[in-house]
C-alpha cells in the first residue's frame, strides 16, 4: 500500500507531502490546477521517462519519493529480498531529475538503474489511465486484459518458453543450411584431398623411418667399408687388434696379480673390457652382413620421399607433418559427412518443438475460452449498471492454429451490440465515444480485481458520464476499495462521494510563481468542494443539500 508521497519541484509543484490511507482516495480540483500531476509524479518514481522539462523552472532538479508498506506483498517482498534490496517491511522508492535531464533512481537508499525501478513498481501500482479505452480497440490490447482477468500466467509462460525453443531451433536450422553450400564445395575439396592421401597410404611415423634406410642405403659401401675396417681394429687383426692387445695385457697383469694382490681389481676390469670388446665385435659383424647394396629398394624409397615431399608441399605441411594431416582432413570430412545428418535431427527437433508450442497454445485457447464467457457475463451485468440495458458484451476467441506466437495462437476480439436486435460487432465499430467510455471503465474495474498489485489507479476514466452512470461508476470503485487501495482523479461529484477520502488540488499564484497544492478535505470542506463540483464557484443551499446526498459515508 502506498502510505507517503514527497515531491519537490517537479512541473509546478514546489513542495509537496502527502499522507494515504487505505481504501478509496477521490483527487478534484479546479480545472487546470493540476489534478493528476501527483499521478504523474508517482509514476516517474515508478520508473517513467523523465525529462529537463519536468524539474520546476529556476530548481537545480525535481526529487520524487514514494513509500509503501508491502508487509502484505508476498510478490514485492520477494523481488526486494532475491534482489538483496529488502528493508523489513517498509519500501521507499526514490527518483531525481537533473536540470539538464540526468536521472537517478534509489530503491531503500540503494542506487539501481530505472529496469528495477520499473520491475519492483509493477508489483506495487497498476494505474488505469483516461484513454486507457482507446488502446481497448486493439486486438493485443483485448488479449492482455483477457490474460490478466483469467491470470493463466503459468500457460503463458510456457507457451512463451516454447515459442522460443521453437524459433531458436529454426534460426539454427536456416543457418545451418545457408552453410550447406559451402559445406559442399568443402567436402568436394576435401575428398580429392583424402583419396589422393588414402592412396599414397603414408603411416604415421613412416616418413621419419624411410628416411633412416634411405639415408643407409645410399651410404651402404662407406659404412661396409667402414665396419669392415672397425672389425679389423677391434678383433680381426691377428696381433695389432684390440682384442689381441688386450689379451696380452691380462696375461701380464694376471702374472703380476700373483706377486701383488692389489692388482686383482685391474685384473678383473681388464677381463670386463675384453668382454665388451667381444661382444660389439660380434654386434658389429651382424651389422656388416646385414649391410646389403638394394638399388630396387633403394630407388622405391627414393620415390616414396620425392612423393611425399611433393605432397607436403602441396598441402603446405612438412612431410613429417604429412601423416598427421591426413589424419585432420579426413576428420573433417567425416564432421561434414555427418552436417547433413545434423540437419536432419535439427529439423526433427525444430518440429517437435514447434508441436510442443502448438499443445501448449491449445491449452492457453481452452483456458481463454472458458473466462471469456466469465467475463462475458460480467462485463454484461456491469453494462446494464452503468445505463447500457440491452447491451450485450462477448469475447470472441478464434484460434489459428498456423499463427502461432510467444502469446498462443488466438486472435482475441471484443464484441458488443448496445441495441436489441442488432448484431454482436467489434467495439471499435458498434460503440460511441460515450459507450466506449463506460465499456471500457466496466472491463477496468472487473480486471483490477484481479489483479496482483494492491494499489490501483483510476486518472480520469470517468469521462463521458454522468448523472445516475456517474454515481454506479463511484459505488463500483468504492466496492473496489474495501479489498485495496484505491485512488480516482474525477472531475464528477457522483464519483467523488464515494470515496473514503478525499484530497483536494488547488493551483496557487504568487507574484511570479505559481504552484500546486494538495490536501486532504474533511467533514465541511469536503461537502463544500462537491457542492462545487455540482454547481461550480455559486454555492447554494441546494447544491449542499444535493451535495450532502452524494456523500457516501463508512456507514452506508
Amino acid at each position: 500500500m502506498l502510505t507517503q508521497l514527497t515531491v519537490a519541484n517537479f512541473a509546478i509543484v514546489k513542495f509537496l507531502e502527502l499522507d494515504f490511507a487505505p481504501g478509496m482516495t477521490t483527487i478534484t480540483g479546479e480545472t487546470g490546477a493540476g489534478k493528476s500531476i501527483a499521478i504523474d509524479a508517482l509514476s516517474l518514481c515508478l520508473g517513467g521517462r523523465g525529462e529537463a522539462g519536468m524539474v520546476r523552472p529556476g530548481a537545480e532538479r525535481a526529487e520524487i519519493s514514494a513509500r509503501f508498506d508491502v508487509a502484505a506483498i508476498p510478490a514485492a517482498l520477494q523481488w526486494l529480498r532475491s534482489n538483496a534490496l529488502d528493508d523489513d517491511e517498509e519500501c521507499i522508492l526514490r527518483r531525481s531529475i537533473s536540470s539538464e535531464g540526468r536521472s537517478r533512481a534509489w530503491i531503500n537508499g540503494n542506487p539501481v538503474p530505472l529496469s528495477q525501478l520499473k520491475a519492483l513498481g509493477e508489483t506495487l501500482i497498476s494505474i488505469h489511465g483516461q484513454h486507457a479505452h482507446h488502446g481497448m480497440l486493439h486486438s493485443d490490447t483485448q488479449l492482455a486484459l483477457l490474460d490478466q482477468y483469467a491470470g493463466h500466467f503459468n500457460l503463458l509462460k510456457q507457451c512463451q518458453d516454447a515459442y522460443q525453443q521453437w524459433k531458436s531451433l529454426d534460426l539454427q536450422l536456416k543457418q545451418l543450411k545457408e552453410q550447406q553450400e559451402q559445406r559442399q564445395a568443402r567436402a568436394q575439396l576435401l575428398e580429392y584431398q583424402v583419396q589422393e592421401l588414402d592412396e599414397f597410404a603414408l603411416q604415421p611415423g613412416e616418413f621419419e623411418a624411410i628416411e633412416v634406410e634411405h639415408r643407409r642405403l645410399a651410404n651402404c659401401g662407406t659404412l661396409l667399408e667402414q665396419s669392415q675396417r672397425a672389425l679389423y681394429l677391434l678383433s680381426e687383426g691377428d696381433e695389432v687388434s684390440v682384442q689381441a692387445l688386450l689379451q696380452q695385457a691380462i696375461s701380464q697383469v694376471d702374472a703380476l696379480a700373483g706377486e701383488d694382490p692389489a692388482l686383482a681389481d685391474i685384473t678383473n676390469m681388464l677381463h670386463e673390457g675384453l668382454i665388451q670388446v667381444q661382444e660389439s665385435s660380434s654386434e658389429l659383424e651382424r651389422y656388416r652382413d646385414r649391410l646389403e647394396m638394394d638399388p630396387e629398394r633403394f630407388n622405391e624409397l627414393e620415390n616414396r620421399l620425392s612423393r611425399a615431399m611433393t605432397l607436403a608441399r602441396k598441402h603446405m605441411v612438412s612431410a613429417h607433418e604429412l601423416a598427421q594431416h591426413h589424419q585432420q582432413l579426413a576428420d573433417e570430412l567425416a564432421d561434414l559427412a555427418g552436417s547433413d545428418e545434423q540437419i536432419e535431427q535439427l529439423g526433427e527437433a525444430r518440429d517437435a518443438a514447434r508441436e510442443q508450442l502448438a499443445e501448449r497454445a491449445l491449452k492457453l485457447n481452452k483456458s481463454r475460452q472458458r473466462y471469456a464467457r466469465e467475463l462475458d457475463k460480467l462485463v454484461t451485468d456491469n453494462l446494464k449498471a452503468l445505463a447500457m440495458p440491452h447491451a450485450r458484451f462477448q469475447i470472441s476467441v478464434e484460434h489459428r492454429a498456423d499463427a502461432l506466437s510467444p502469446t498462443g495462437a488466438d486472435r482475441v476480439q471484443f464484441l458488443v451490440t448496445t441495441n436489441p436486435g442488432q448484431p454482436l460487432q467489434p467495439i471499435a465499430k458498434s460503440a460511441s465515444g460515450g459507450e466506449l467510455s463506460r465499456i471500457g471503465l466496466a472491463i477496468q474495474v472487473i480486471t483490477a480485481k484481479k489483479v496482483a498489485t494492491p494499489t490501483l489507479i483510476f486518472d480520469e476514466v470517468d469521462v463521458g458520464i454522468s448523472g445516475p452512470t456517474a454515481a454506479v461508476v463511484g459505488r463500483m470503485l468504492r466496492q473496489l476499495g474495501q479489498s485495496t487501495q484505491v485512488f480516482c482523479v474525477t472531475h464528477l461529484p457522483q464519483v467523488a462521494g464515494n470515496g473514503h477520502n478525499h484530497m483536494f488540488v488547488a493551483k496557487q499564484s504568487q507574484g511570479k510563481s505559481t504552484e500546486t497544492r494538495m490536501t486532504p478535505l474533511l467533514g465541511e470542506a469536503r461537502l463544500q468542494e462537491l457542492a462545487r463540483l455540482l454547481g461550480g464557484d455559486t454555492i447554494t443551499d441546494n447544491t449542499l443539500a444535493n451535495a450532502r446526498e452524494l456523500l457516501v459515508s463508512d456507514t452506508d
